[in-house]
């Protein structure tokens, strides 16, 4: 078996075994292919590409082709424990309205995302460039990222709206912490990972 991308694995020990968990944007279907056989979660994944689509068909992954911006409507509320988003966020059209949709149909929510708030980011806008990494490898004009942001941006979202952060990790491109992230994640966090949860599910 493959090992999972370091930012998945640690997606991974936040779920608890058995739990029902929609994957959003899951790609080739290897986190929810890991979550069933090392935490036995049931669920789906959502993915739009046709060719991830086959791989996790071949890998038997429960998978939907569909549009996460086009909504989640066929889903009841409170439908999954887990819906988790990674690396996904910034390139939707309407960041805010998928969010609050997974809190809707899942008692938690996963998100992860590049801290466009990183001092090398503001360095490359100091210099009047886009700024471009391992995290944002891609020229602005041919990138699908269309909302990037910041950690600050991000907390004070969840602020507005209401969304409880139960747990957070600042990490590098290596999904490794320090000191330094965990004191100022705004301006030294490559990637940013939430676990999230709305008011009226607060226990």
């Amino acid at each position: 078996m493959n090992l999972l991308r370091p930012d998945l694995a640690l997606i991974q020990e936040w779920i608890r075994p058995g739990s029902r968990v929609l994957d959003l944007g899951c790609g080739d279907g290897s986190l929810l292919s890991a979550l069933q056989e090392q935490r036995q979660v049931s669920g789906y994944g959502l993915e739009i590409d046709p060719e991830n689509v086959a791989t996790c068909v071949r890998s038997g992954v429960n998978v939907i082709q569909a549009d996460i911006d086009a909504g989640l409507q066929q889903f009841q509320s409170g439908s999954f424990d887990y819906v988790l988003m990674t690396q996904a966020l910034q390139a939707l059209h309407h960041p805010e309205r998928s969010l609050d949709e997974m809190l809707r149909i899942g008692r938690t929510a996963i998100v992860t995302f590049p801290n466009f708030g990183h001092w090398r980011a503001r360095w490359s806008l100091l210099r009047g460039r886009m700024p471009m990494s391992a995290i944002l490898p891609q020229q602005w004009y041919e990138t699908e990222n269309i909302h990037l942001c910041t950690v600050r941006d991000f907390e004070e979202l969840c602020q507005r709206n209401g969304w409880q952060i139960l747990q957070r990790s600042a990490v590098d491109y290596d999904h490794q912490d320090s000191p330094l992230m965990r004191l100022a994640p705004n301006f030294f966090a490559q990637i940013a990972l939430y676990m999230l949860r709305a008011p009226e599910h607060r226990s």
